[in-house]
Protein backbone atom coordinates (compact mmCIF):
# COMPACT_ATOMS: atom_id res chain seq x y z
CA UNK A 1 0.00 0.00 0.00
CA UNK A 2 1.01 3.62 -0.62
CA UNK A 3 0.99 6.08 1.99
CA UNK A 4 -0.74 9.35 2.18
CA UNK A 5 1.74 10.85 0.08
CA UNK A 6 1.66 8.26 -2.47
CA UNK A 7 5.26 7.25 -1.78
CA UNK A 8 5.64 3.31 -1.35
CA UNK A 9 7.39 1.92 1.80
CA UNK A 10 10.25 -0.20 0.20
CA UNK A 11 12.47 -3.35 2.05
CA UNK A 12 15.77 -2.75 0.57
CA UNK A 13 19.45 -3.55 1.51
CA UNK A 14 22.20 -1.40 1.13
CA UNK A 15 25.08 0.32 2.39
CA UNK A 16 25.36 3.66 4.60
CA UNK A 17 29.64 3.65 4.83
CA UNK A 18 31.87 2.89 2.74
CA UNK A 19 33.16 0.03 5.17
CA UNK A 20 29.10 -0.81 6.97
CA UNK A 21 28.93 -3.26 4.31
CA UNK A 22 25.85 -4.00 2.64
CA UNK A 23 22.49 -4.28 5.68
CA UNK A 24 18.36 -4.11 5.69
CA UNK A 25 17.44 -0.48 5.27
CA UNK A 26 13.61 0.89 4.60
CA UNK A 27 13.72 3.53 1.59
CA UNK A 28 10.26 5.42 0.22
CA UNK A 29 10.06 5.31 -3.94
CA UNK A 30 8.36 8.26 -5.00
CA UNK A 31 4.68 7.67 -6.15
CA UNK A 32 3.53 6.72 -9.93
CA UNK A 33 3.85 10.00 -11.71
CA UNK A 34 1.92 10.27 -15.28
CA UNK A 35 4.63 7.99 -17.13
CA UNK A 36 6.05 5.57 -14.04
CA UNK A 37 5.57 1.78 -13.84
CA UNK A 38 5.43 0.12 -10.40
CA UNK A 39 7.51 -2.98 -10.94
CA UNK A 40 7.79 -5.92 -7.83
CA UNK A 41 11.34 -7.05 -7.97
CA UNK A 42 11.83 -10.86 -8.17
CA UNK A 43 15.80 -11.14 -8.77
CA UNK A 44 18.53 -8.79 -9.10
CA UNK A 45 22.32 -9.62 -10.26
CA UNK A 46 24.90 -8.66 -8.85
CA UNK A 47 27.75 -6.51 -10.55
CA UNK A 48 31.01 -5.45 -9.69
CA UNK A 49 29.90 -1.94 -10.01
CA UNK A 50 27.43 -2.29 -6.90
CA UNK A 51 30.62 -3.90 -4.83
CA UNK A 52 32.41 -0.47 -6.06
CA UNK A 53 30.04 2.07 -5.27
CA UNK A 54 28.87 0.63 -1.87
CA UNK A 55 32.46 0.66 -0.95
CA UNK A 56 33.31 3.84 -2.34
CA UNK A 57 36.25 2.67 -4.44
CA UNK A 58 35.69 5.42 -6.72
CA UNK A 59 35.31 8.06 -4.63
CA UNK A 60 31.84 9.51 -5.82
CA UNK A 61 29.46 7.44 -3.49
CA UNK A 62 26.61 9.15 -1.90
CA UNK A 63 25.25 6.97 1.15
CA UNK A 64 22.87 6.19 2.27
CA UNK A 65 23.39 3.77 -1.20
CA UNK A 66 21.41 1.07 -2.39
CA UNK A 67 22.92 -0.80 -5.40
CA UNK A 68 21.79 -3.01 -8.33
CA UNK A 69 20.99 -2.75 -11.64
CA UNK A 70 20.40 -5.55 -13.29
CA UNK A 71 16.45 -6.02 -12.34
CA UNK A 72 13.87 -7.90 -13.44
CA UNK A 73 9.94 -8.22 -11.86
CA UNK A 74 6.42 -8.37 -12.63
CA UNK A 75 4.41 -4.73 -13.12
CA UNK A 76 1.87 -4.00 -9.89
CA UNK A 77 0.50 -0.45 -11.51
CA UNK A 78 1.00 2.57 -13.66
CA UNK A 79 0.72 5.66 -14.23
CA UNK A 80 -2.73 7.11 -15.74
CA UNK A 81 -0.36 7.91 -19.31
CA UNK A 82 1.71 4.64 -19.34
CA UNK A 83 0.91 2.83 -22.66
CA UNK A 84 4.02 0.61 -23.41
CA UNK A 85 3.31 -1.93 -20.26
CA UNK A 86 0.27 -3.24 -18.42
CA UNK A 87 -0.21 -4.97 -14.87
CA UNK A 88 1.07 -8.32 -14.82
CA UNK A 89 3.46 -7.55 -17.49
CA UNK A 90 7.18 -9.58 -17.15
CA UNK A 91 10.05 -6.79 -17.09
CA UNK A 92 13.51 -5.14 -16.60
CA UNK A 93 15.93 -2.33 -15.82
CA UNK A 94 19.14 -2.24 -16.75
CA UNK A 95 21.76 0.59 -15.58
CA UNK A 96 19.45 3.82 -16.86
CA UNK A 97 16.12 5.22 -15.58
CA UNK A 98 16.09 8.34 -17.22
CA UNK A 99 17.70 10.97 -19.92
CA UNK A 100 16.64 14.44 -21.54
CA UNK A 101 15.45 12.18 -24.31
CA UNK A 102 15.82 15.09 -26.45
CA UNK A 103 19.43 15.87 -27.37
CA UNK A 104 20.77 14.12 -30.75
CA UNK A 105 22.00 11.27 -28.68
CA UNK A 106 19.07 10.19 -26.82
CA UNK A 107 17.25 10.66 -30.32
CA UNK A 108 19.14 8.08 -32.09
CA UNK A 109 18.89 5.60 -29.12
CA UNK A 110 21.89 6.20 -27.61
CA UNK A 111 20.55 7.22 -24.28
CA UNK A 112 23.53 5.71 -22.11
CA UNK A 113 25.11 8.93 -23.81
CA UNK A 114 22.93 11.43 -23.19
CA UNK A 115 24.56 15.46 -23.57
CA UNK A 116 22.47 16.73 -20.83
CA UNK A 117 24.11 16.49 -17.83
CA UNK A 118 24.51 12.38 -18.67
CA UNK A 119 22.07 9.76 -18.25
CA UNK A 120 20.67 8.87 -14.77
CA UNK A 121 21.83 6.10 -12.59
CA UNK A 122 19.61 3.49 -11.58
CA UNK A 123 21.10 3.72 -8.72
CA UNK A 124 23.86 6.21 -7.10
CA UNK A 125 22.47 9.52 -9.10
CA UNK A 126 19.60 11.95 -8.94
CA UNK A 127 15.72 11.70 -10.25
CA UNK A 128 16.01 14.53 -13.21
CA UNK A 129 12.68 16.15 -11.90
CA UNK A 130 12.84 16.50 -8.16
CA UNK A 131 16.58 15.64 -7.21
CA UNK A 132 15.81 12.85 -5.02
CA UNK A 133 18.79 10.16 -4.71
CA UNK A 134 18.46 7.01 -6.76
CA UNK A 135 17.71 3.44 -5.57
CA UNK A 136 18.52 0.33 -7.15
CA UNK A 137 17.53 -3.41 -7.46
CA UNK A 138 18.40 -4.71 -4.08
CA UNK A 139 14.73 -3.92 -2.99
CA UNK A 140 11.66 -5.49 -3.37
CA UNK A 141 10.08 -3.10 -5.74
CA UNK A 142 11.08 0.27 -8.17
CA UNK A 143 9.07 3.44 -9.21
CA UNK A 144 10.87 3.89 -13.17
CA UNK A 145 9.98 5.87 -15.81
CA UNK A 146 7.93 3.80 -18.61
CA UNK A 147 10.49 4.22 -21.64
CA UNK A 148 13.39 2.67 -19.25
CA UNK A 149 11.64 -0.54 -18.79
CA UNK A 150 12.39 -3.20 -20.86
CA UNK A 151 10.47 -6.73 -21.54
CA UNK A 152 11.44 -9.90 -21.05
CA UNK A 153 10.35 -12.35 -23.55
CA UNK A 154 8.54 -15.20 -22.19
CA UNK A 155 11.56 -17.65 -23.33
CA UNK A 156 13.84 -15.89 -20.59
CA UNK A 157 13.73 -17.40 -17.24
CA UNK A 158 13.22 -14.54 -15.03
CA UNK A 159 16.72 -15.24 -12.54
CA UNK A 160 18.73 -15.95 -15.98
CA UNK A 161 17.21 -12.78 -17.46
CA UNK A 162 18.56 -10.37 -14.98
CA UNK A 163 22.50 -10.36 -15.25
CA UNK A 164 21.82 -9.61 -19.24
CA UNK A 165 20.68 -6.16 -18.37
CA UNK A 166 24.36 -5.30 -17.22
CA UNK A 167 26.88 -7.97 -18.31
CA UNK A 168 24.29 -9.14 -21.66
CA UNK A 169 24.30 -5.53 -23.16
CA UNK A 170 28.26 -4.51 -22.33
CA UNK A 171 29.24 -7.47 -24.46
CA UNK A 172 26.31 -7.67 -27.39
CA UNK A 173 26.78 -3.99 -28.00
CA UNK A 174 30.43 -3.46 -29.39
CA UNK A 175 29.58 -7.10 -30.92
CA UNK A 176 26.37 -4.62 -32.71
CA UNK A 177 27.94 -1.82 -32.92
CA UNK A 178 31.19 -3.15 -35.36
CA UNK A 179 28.80 -5.59 -36.97
CA UNK A 180 30.13 -8.70 -35.58
CA UNK A 181 28.55 -11.95 -37.65
CA UNK A 182 29.24 -15.05 -39.96
CA UNK A 183 33.02 -15.07 -41.13
CA UNK A 184 33.88 -12.66 -38.07
CA UNK A 185 36.90 -13.90 -35.82
CA UNK A 186 36.71 -12.45 -32.84
CA UNK A 187 38.70 -13.23 -29.78
CA UNK A 188 37.32 -12.81 -25.99
CA UNK A 189 39.80 -11.73 -23.53
CA UNK A 190 39.18 -12.89 -20.01
CA UNK A 191 36.71 -15.22 -19.26
CA UNK A 192 34.35 -14.14 -16.15
CA UNK A 193 30.92 -12.26 -15.94
CA UNK A 194 31.45 -10.85 -19.07
CA UNK A 195 33.76 -12.82 -20.69
CA UNK A 196 31.21 -15.81 -20.45
CA UNK A 197 28.37 -13.86 -22.42
CA UNK A 198 30.67 -12.10 -24.68
CA UNK A 199 31.62 -15.65 -25.72
CA UNK A 200 27.93 -16.44 -25.74
CA UNK A 201 26.84 -14.12 -28.07
CA UNK A 202 29.69 -14.26 -30.39
CA UNK A 203 29.02 -17.52 -31.05
CA UNK A 204 25.57 -17.14 -31.70
CA UNK A 205 26.13 -14.32 -34.06
CA UNK A 206 28.12 -16.72 -36.38
CA UNK A 207 31.59 -15.79 -35.05
CA UNK A 208 34.63 -17.67 -34.74
CA UNK A 209 35.30 -17.09 -31.12
CA UNK A 210 38.65 -17.86 -29.61
CA UNK A 211 39.17 -17.24 -25.98
CA UNK A 212 41.91 -15.28 -24.69
CA UNK A 213 43.60 -16.13 -21.15
CA UNK A 214 46.21 -16.81 -19.32
CA UNK A 215 45.21 -19.46 -17.51
CA UNK A 216 44.94 -22.95 -18.47
CA UNK A 217 42.41 -23.88 -16.16
CA UNK A 218 39.43 -21.80 -18.51
CA UNK A 219 39.92 -23.94 -21.82
CA UNK A 220 37.53 -26.46 -20.91
CA UNK A 221 35.06 -23.90 -19.67
CA UNK A 222 35.70 -21.71 -22.43
CA UNK A 223 34.57 -24.76 -25.16
CA UNK A 224 31.66 -25.56 -23.01
CA UNK A 225 30.45 -21.86 -23.66
CA UNK A 226 31.10 -22.35 -27.30
CA UNK A 227 34.17 -20.72 -28.11
CA UNK A 228 36.27 -22.85 -31.37
CA UNK A 229 39.81 -22.38 -29.73
CA UNK A 230 41.20 -20.92 -26.69
CA UNK A 231 44.58 -19.49 -26.72
CA UNK A 232 46.75 -19.24 -23.69
CA UNK A 233 48.41 -15.51 -23.37
CA UNK A 234 51.65 -16.82 -21.65
CA UNK A 235 52.53 -18.91 -24.93
CA UNK A 236 54.37 -16.24 -26.56
CA UNK A 237 54.87 -18.52 -28.90
CA UNK A 238 50.93 -19.18 -29.57
CA UNK A 239 50.34 -15.42 -29.61
CA UNK A 240 53.04 -14.48 -32.50
CA UNK A 241 51.32 -17.34 -34.38
CA UNK A 242 48.01 -15.45 -34.52
CA UNK A 243 49.76 -11.83 -34.83
CA UNK A 244 46.93 -9.97 -37.98
CA UNK A 245 43.88 -13.02 -37.05
CA UNK A 246 41.46 -11.19 -35.26
CA UNK A 247 39.03 -9.10 -36.22
CA UNK A 248 37.74 -7.90 -33.03
CA UNK A 249 39.05 -8.18 -29.32
CA UNK A 250 36.59 -7.90 -27.06
CA UNK A 251 38.75 -6.94 -23.52
CA UNK A 252 36.50 -8.07 -20.78
CA UNK A 253 39.79 -8.04 -18.21
CA UNK A 254 38.46 -5.83 -15.35
CA UNK A 255 42.26 -4.79 -13.97
CA UNK A 256 45.15 -2.39 -15.06
CA UNK A 257 47.08 -4.90 -17.94
CA UNK A 258 48.93 -4.14 -20.84
CA UNK A 259 46.75 -4.03 -24.15
CA UNK A 260 49.62 -4.34 -26.21
CA UNK A 261 49.60 -7.69 -27.20
CA UNK A 262 45.91 -8.27 -28.15
CA UNK A 263 47.04 -5.14 -30.05
CA UNK A 264 49.36 -7.00 -32.26
CA UNK A 265 46.80 -10.25 -32.90
CA UNK A 266 43.97 -7.72 -34.69
CA UNK A 267 44.35 -7.80 -38.49
CA UNK A 268 44.51 -3.83 -40.02
CA UNK A 269 41.27 -2.25 -39.32
CA UNK A 270 40.49 -4.64 -36.34
CA UNK A 271 39.03 -2.64 -32.86
CA UNK A 272 40.34 -4.04 -29.36
CA UNK A 273 37.12 -2.80 -27.32
CA UNK A 274 37.48 -1.89 -23.53
CA UNK A 275 34.58 -3.32 -21.58
CA UNK A 276 36.04 -4.14 -18.80
CA UNK A 277 38.84 -2.27 -17.08
CA UNK A 278 38.50 1.40 -15.67
CA UNK A 279 41.84 1.86 -14.21
CA UNK A 280 44.78 3.77 -15.36
CA UNK A 281 46.22 1.68 -18.25
CA UNK A 282 49.99 0.82 -18.73
CA UNK A 283 51.85 3.39 -21.27
CA UNK A 284 51.37 1.98 -24.73
CA UNK A 285 53.97 3.03 -27.83
CA UNK A 286 51.64 4.29 -29.89
CA UNK A 287 53.70 3.03 -33.17
CA UNK A 288 51.12 -0.09 -32.79
CA UNK A 289 48.38 1.69 -33.95
CA UNK A 290 49.92 2.83 -37.50
CA UNK A 291 49.19 -0.49 -38.58
CA UNK A 292 45.38 1.04 -38.68
CA UNK A 293 44.95 -0.93 -35.45
CA UNK A 294 41.70 0.82 -33.70
CA UNK A 295 41.73 1.12 -29.62
CA UNK A 296 38.10 2.01 -28.00
CA UNK A 297 36.01 1.45 -25.40
CA UNK A 298 32.20 0.84 -24.66
CA UNK A 299 29.70 0.67 -22.40
CA UNK A 300 26.47 -0.22 -22.39
CA UNK A 301 23.82 -0.09 -25.19
CA UNK A 302 20.75 2.18 -25.61
CA UNK A 303 17.06 1.33 -24.53
CA UNK A 304 16.61 0.08 -28.15
CA UNK A 305 19.73 -2.04 -28.54
CA UNK A 306 18.87 -3.23 -25.14
CA UNK A 307 15.61 -4.73 -26.01
CA UNK A 308 17.40 -6.08 -29.21
CA UNK A 309 19.82 -7.94 -26.74
CA UNK A 310 16.94 -9.30 -25.26
CA UNK A 311 14.96 -10.93 -27.98
CA UNK A 312 18.22 -12.08 -29.36
CA UNK A 313 19.09 -14.29 -26.07
CA UNK A 314 15.37 -15.09 -26.14
CA UNK A 315 15.75 -16.47 -29.77
CA UNK A 316 18.92 -18.02 -29.24
CA UNK A 317 18.68 -19.49 -25.97
CA UNK A 318 21.41 -17.76 -24.62
CA UNK A 319 21.58 -17.02 -20.78
CA UNK A 320 24.30 -16.91 -18.45
CA UNK A 321 25.72 -19.00 -15.98
CA UNK A 322 24.36 -17.94 -12.46
CA UNK A 323 24.33 -18.73 -8.76
CA UNK A 324 21.35 -18.00 -7.09
CA UNK A 325 21.94 -16.27 -3.65
CA UNK A 326 19.51 -15.00 -0.88
CA UNK A 327 19.82 -11.49 0.02
CA UNK A 328 21.64 -12.48 3.67
CA UNK A 329 24.12 -14.02 1.61
CA UNK A 330 25.42 -9.91 -0.39
CA UNK A 331 28.10 -9.75 1.62
CA UNK A 332 29.84 -13.14 1.34
CA UNK A 333 29.14 -12.25 -2.36
CA UNK A 334 30.83 -9.35 -2.56
CA UNK A 335 33.81 -11.14 -1.01
CA UNK A 336 34.05 -13.96 -3.52
CA UNK A 337 33.62 -11.90 -6.74
CA UNK A 338 37.24 -10.07 -5.58
CA UNK A 339 38.33 -13.57 -5.29
CA UNK A 340 36.93 -14.80 -8.57
CA UNK A 341 34.60 -17.60 -7.22
CA UNK A 342 31.79 -17.63 -9.39
CA UNK A 343 30.74 -18.94 -12.45
CA UNK A 344 29.84 -16.45 -13.66
CA UNK A 345 27.35 -14.00 -12.35
CA UNK A 346 25.77 -13.64 -8.82
CA UNK A 347 21.73 -13.17 -8.61
CA UNK A 348 19.97 -12.35 -5.41
CA UNK A 349 16.49 -13.62 -5.17
CA UNK A 350 13.86 -11.22 -3.44
CA UNK A 351 11.88 -13.91 -2.14
CA UNK A 352 14.14 -14.00 0.62
CA UNK A 353 13.57 -10.51 1.63
CA UNK A 354 10.63 -11.89 4.09
CA UNK A 355 13.37 -13.85 5.69
CA UNK A 356 13.71 -10.26 7.36
CA UNK A 357 10.25 -9.40 8.17
CA UNK A 358 10.82 -9.06 11.84
CA UNK A 359 13.13 -6.07 10.76
CA UNK A 360 10.58 -4.09 8.69
CA UNK A 361 8.05 -4.89 11.35
CA UNK A 362 10.41 -2.84 13.79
Amino acid sequence: MATQSNEYPTKAWGATAPDSGIGPMEILRRGLRHDDVLIDISHCGICHSDLHTARNDWGRTTYPIVPGHEIVGTVRAVGEAVTRHKVGDRVAIGCLVDSCMECRHCTTDLEQYCLDGGATGTYNSKDRRDGSPTFGGYSDKIVCREEFVLKVPDALPMAEAAPLLCAGITTYSPLRTWKVGPGSKVAVAGLGGLGHMGVKLAAAMGAEVTVLSRSESKREDAERLGAHAFLNTSDRAAMKARSGYFDMVLNTIPVRHDITPYLHLLRVDGVQVLVGVIEMLPEMHSGILLGRKVLTGSGIGGLAQTQEMLDFCAEHGIVPEIEIIPMQEVNRAYDRMEASDVKYRFVIDMESLKEDQEIWSG
